[in-house]
């Protein structure tokens, strides 16, 4: 490969793009099948678990992004714009992402969680700890992969903000997750 090039996952993806964006619906269908599994796992950690309704909002995406599809100008990787299509799915069908300004939920009574054998027990419950803003910067930046400028762009906030909220979310995760330190 010579410098500069890009890569031929990228430039195949490009292809593909480019046929759907003028009507192939065997691009298209071909982009749903690279993309589904990763935007229904996000969205089912976004759902809180409820796969019916990921599962709607990941449907929901794909034929916005069918009809998108023309005006998609590449800007952002195809993946990032998915997932924002997939983010304007779901703000759709509530008022709004919550400010970043409110509070977080409070903790269970105990003010506290049990210790739980697995790890992703343990994530998954000190994830709802995390203000809604909180939640969706960590899914995004850790559970998508994606960049912390992609992440910001998907959620429509200033990347600074973005930023803000990550350091937040890993320092309340941090708290929570602290039986699962090594000892010294």
């Amino acid at each position: 490969m010579t410098p500069g090039a890009p890569a031929e996952p990228a430039r195949q993806e490009a292809e593909l793009v480019a046929r759907a964006a003028a009507g192939d619906r065997t691009a298209f269908a071909a982009l749903v099948q690279a993309h589904q599994g990763y935007l229904r796992k996000l969205l089912g950690r976004v759902c809180r678990g409820d796969q019916g309704r990921a599962d709607d909002l990941a449907q929901e995406a794909f034929v916005r992004a069918w009809r998108a599809l023309p005006k998609f100008r590449g800007e952002a990787r195809f993946r990032t714009w998915l997932t924002r299509l997939a983010y304007s799915a779901l703000a759709a069908e509530r008022p709004a992402l919550p400010r970043v300004d409110e509070p977080p939920p409070d903790l269970d009574a105990h003010g506290d969680f049990a210790p739980a054998v697995d790890w992703r027990i343990d994530l998954d419950r000190a994830m709802t700890v995390l203000s809604e803003p909180q939640r969706h910067a960590l899914l995004l930046c850790y559970g998508a992969d994606l960049s912390h400028a992609e992440a910001a762009l998907v959620l429509g906030w200033p990347l600074g903000t973005l930023k803000t909220q990550v350091l937040r979310a890993k320092a309340r995760l941090r708290v929570q997750l602290q039986a699962w330190e090594p000892t010294p």
